[in-house]
Order: structure tokens, then C-alpha cells, then sequence
């Protein structure tokens, strides 16, 4: 928990206050918020236990109808649902992997690039620096751009001897403005870029429990590239300060020891205004590279098109049983097993032998004339004849005519 923060004391310089001031508040609301939203019993809170619920239910209905997960898609689920536990509850694990990162990172990049470029303020004294450059603003608009000579007739004339030009009145003008756009740049640019971290780390908690299902996880996508761009766009102004501080204070110190000279400084306003003017767009193309990189962030190819490759899985699976069960129906008859074809074989023996095979029934009941035809029994490819059922009582005739013998015959044929 961090403590309150207090307005900057009367003392203290006004860019030195109101950054410190700043940056104890951006502190202040990305811990204080985290820990206010992630508390045991808080609505958030209770909106992860029930993301986690409904993540678990889903997953187990999907087994329920069939879709068994795959061990890789498995290790995801317990992956994603260990990132949401350790994150969105823990404040440590926060603070170490996000907080820090987000908040301090910039800070000790900035200081370890900016020593090794030679930049000043690069040790921890950039606010420092910022608020000294900021009294040398006020020292020369109180020493003025210089005396008018006091000859009539006579121009004043600058370190050189040579004749200047009185100063007009948009000197003063470009003199204020200078100091205008300095104090923009450098408490604008720190104070946007620490302000935006802190609202987005209090709102840490919400935004990772969004990174359980695919509808809401662009959410959580979109949050992490705002996070890392303003953490990006910190360290740009932060680098680009280093390097107006170069500029301003050695052109600063020049012109007040030459007004301390009571020489005149005749276009000195207009230096000055455009050097803060090109160094503020400069700031502003710093924040807009840093969100351009951030842009560049995706989840890896396994979350993002998990989703898909299930439901391609289940298409596939279902065509291809489909496709077997219709090559069984067109199977040929010669290319069927040889387990199938005995056991069509066995059944039509078996139905003959039972008389329940076609004909048999039929014929009895078509009398004594009615001619035999062949059948095939279901299932075979051979033919057979069908046996003529006589009816009872036909099936001995009575001789109506005498026996006679082989030797009456041929008695009978001599005679």
C-alpha cells in the first residue's frame, strides 16, 4: 500500500514539484487500484471466480458431447487459467512482472541508454535538470533582449561591434513561448505517459480475467499494447529530454552571460522558441512510434487459432466418417471380406433348410400343374430349382390296365 500523496511544498520549484507530484499518483493509483479491485470479496473479485466457472463448465461440456480436448489444448487451459489466478490475486507476482515493468522499466532504461550517450539527467537527476533549465528561462526573460543605446540616432551594437536591430515585439512573444512549450513537452509528455500506466495497472485484475475466452480476449490484447506503449513512450520522452537539456542549457548559459554583459541578444527569443517547438514534435513522433510498436503485439498462433483448428478437427473427423460409411454401402460384392461372405453363406443355407426361403410355400399352393422355377435365395448368386409339391392322394396312380410279361408279349407278337 502506498501512502497518500501531498501537494508539492511552495519551496520546491514548480516543474520539480508537479512532476514528483505526478509521479507519486500515478504510483499511488496503479497499486492502491490493483489491490482495491482484487480484494477478497470485492465485485471484481467475484467477477473472476465467475469467469473461472464458466471457463471449467464450458470446457466440460465440450467432453460431455465428444470434443475431448487434445493434450495441447489442455496445457493452454491450464496455462491461460494460471496466468488469470497468479495475476488478477497476486499482488507480487503483479508488481514483479507488470508494475515494475510498466512503471520503473522506462526510468533505468532511460538511465542506462542515456549514460552511455553521455545525456545529462541520466542518473536519476533528469527532474533536477529540468527544473534548473526552467529558472534560466525565467533569468533571461527578466534580463530582457538587451538595452536600446542611449545615443540618439545611434542602433545598439551586440559582442561584435556590429549594429542589431531593437527588439519588435514578437521577441517577447517567442520568448514566452519558448518557455511555454518547454514546460508542455516536459510535464506533458511524463505526466501523460505515467498517469495512463497507472489507471491501466489499477485496472490490471479485469482486464487478465478477460484472457479466458477468445470473444473477450482482444480486450486483454488491447490493454497489454496500451501498457506497453505508454511504458515505450516514457522512455522516448524521456531520451528526448536528455537531448533538448544538451541544447537548452548551453544556449541558455550563453545568452545570460551576455546579458549579464549588458550586451544585447537581438533573435535570441526566436532560437529558443523554435528549439522547444521542434523538440515537443519530436516527443509527440516518440509516443506515436512507441504505440506503433505496440501495435505489433499478437498472442502466440496456438491461442489465437485454437478455436478454429477444434472446430476443422471435428469437420474432418465427421467427413471422414462419413466417407467410410459410404464406401461400405458401394462396396462390390467381390470386394467385401471373406468373414462377410461366409456369413452369407451360412444364413442362406440356414434359410433353406428352414423352408422360409421364396418359392416353396408358394408352389405347394399352386397345385399339381403349376411348373417349377428357379429361385434365388437372398444373399447368394447361384440359382437353385424349386422342388414341385404334389398334392395328397396324387401321388400313386392306379393301373387301370392288366400286367402283362416280358414272355406273353413276345407270344403275343409271334402269333
Amino acid at each position: 500500500m502506498i501512502p497518500a500523496c501531498t501537494a508539492p511544498p511552495p519551496t520546491a520549484g514548480f516543474l520539480e514539484g508537479l512532476l514528483s507530484y505526478v509521479d507519486c499518483q500515478a504510483q499511488s493509483i496503479g497499486a492502491n487500484g490493483y489491490e482495491a479491485l482484487a480484494a477478497p470479496g470485492s465485485t471484481l473479485s467475484l467477477l473472476i471466480t465467475g469467469f473461472l466457472t464458466l471457463f471449467v463448465a464450458f470446457m466440460g461440456y465440450r467432453m460431455l458431447f465428444g470434443q475431448t480436448p487434445s493434450l495441447r489444448e489442455g496445457v493452454l487451459a491450464m496455462v491461460k487459467i494460471g496466468i488469470v489466478l497468479a495475476l488478477a490475486t497476486s499482488w507480487g507476482a503483479y508488481r514483479t512482472l507488470v508494475y515494475d515493468v510498466a512503471l520503473r522499466g522506462p526510468a533505468e532504461l532511460a538511465t542506462t541508454v542515456g549514460q552511455q550517450a553521455g545525456l545529462p539527467g541520466a542518473g536519476a537527476g533528469l527532474v533536477e535538470r529540468l527544473g534548473y533549465a526552467d529558472r534560466n528561462f525565467i533569468q533571461l526573460e527578466v534580463l530582457g533582449q538587451g538595452p536600446v543605446s542611449s545615443v540618439p540616432g545611434q542602433a545598439p551594437v551586440n559582442a561584435a561591434g556590429q549594429p542589431v536591430a531593437p527588439p519588435s515585439q514578437f521577441d517577447g512573444f517567442a520568448m514566452g513561448g519558448a518557455r511555454i512549450l518547454y514546460l508542455t513537452g516536459a510535464i506533458g509528455g511524463l505526466a501523460a505517459t505515467r498517469l495512463a500506466a497507472g489507471f491501466l495497472l489499477a485496472l490490471g485484475p479485469l482486464f487478465i480475467a478477460f484472457l479466458l475466452f477468445e470473444g473477450t480476449r482482444g480486450l486483454f490484447v488491447g490493454w497489454l499494447r496500451a501498457l506497453a506503449a505508454m511504458a515505450l513512450g516514457a522512455l522516448g520522452i524521456a531520451i528526448a529530454l536528455g537531448v533538448e537539456l544538451v541544447v537548452i542549457e548551453m544556449r541558455l548559459a550563453e545568452l545570460i552571460t551576455l546579458r549579464n554583459a549588458n550586451l544585447p541578444i537581438p533573435g535570441a527569443a526566436i532560437e529558443l522558441f523554435v528549439i522547444t517547438l521542434i523538440f515537443t514534435l519530436v516527443m509527440l513522433a516518440m509516443v506515436y512510434a512507441a504505440a506503433r510498436v505496440a501495435l505489433g503485439f499478437r498472442l502466440p498462433d496456438g491461442w489465437r487459432t485454437l478455436p478454429a483448428r477444434v472446430a476443422g478437427s471435428l469437420r474432418a473427423r465427421e467427413d471422414q466418417l462419413a466417407g467410410v460409411s459410404q464406401q461400405r454401402r458401394a462396396a462390390p460384392a467381390g470386394e467385401r471380406s471373406r468373414a462377410a461372405l461366409v456369413v452369407d453363406a451360412v444364413a442362406a443355407t440356414q434359410r433353406r433348410e428352414t423352408g422360409t426361403w421364396q418359392g416353396g410355400p408358394a408352389l405347394a399352393a399352386a397345385g399339381p400343374g403349376a411348373p417349377s422355377r428357379r429361385v434365388a435365395p437372398a444373399g447368394g448368386d447361384r440359382e437353385v430349382p424349386a422342388p414341385v409339391s404334389v398334392p395328397i392322394g396324387q401321388s400313386y396312380r392306379r393301373r387301370t390296365r392288366g400286367r402283362v410279361s416280358a414272355s406273353a408279349g413276345r407270344r403275343d407278337s409271334r402269333s
